[in-house]
């Protein structure tokens, strides 16, 4: 899944949920759900999530919505095999986006 949202420290959780196509709620709801999503609050409460928690939504989304494993299943799988799969998965999502450019490029040619 290829995510468009602007280079920037934090992002509000609008944001975040238009970038993935869900509704915020949901977002709130992996917040609780998953230890690894800890996006900072303001004064008022509003939710700040940084390059890091959108790296980890990112692959929270692609285990449960692409890959069908259940919450629990899910939280499971980011225990046990955390960093291998985290980073395999950064190789195939920086890979899909240099496909996503080439086939930008082919198009325009």
């Amino acid at each position: 899944m290829q995510i468009e949202l602007p280079e920037k420290r934090y992002y509000a959780i609008g944001e975040v949920a238009k970038a993935f196509g869900v509704n915020t709620s949901l977002i709130r709801f992996w917040e609780k759900e998953f230890d690894v999503l800890k996006p900072k609050k303001n004064a008022k409460g509003n939710r700040k999530f940084t390059p890091e928690d959108i790296k980890n939504l990112k692959f929270i989304y692609h285990l449960v919505k692409e890959r069908g494993f259940t919450l629990e299943g899910a939280k499971t799988h980011l225990k046990e095999e955390k960093k291998k799969s985290l980073t395999n998965f950064e190789i195939i999502s920086k890979l899909e986006g240099v496909k996503s450019q080439l086939i930008k490029l082919k198009n325009q040619l």
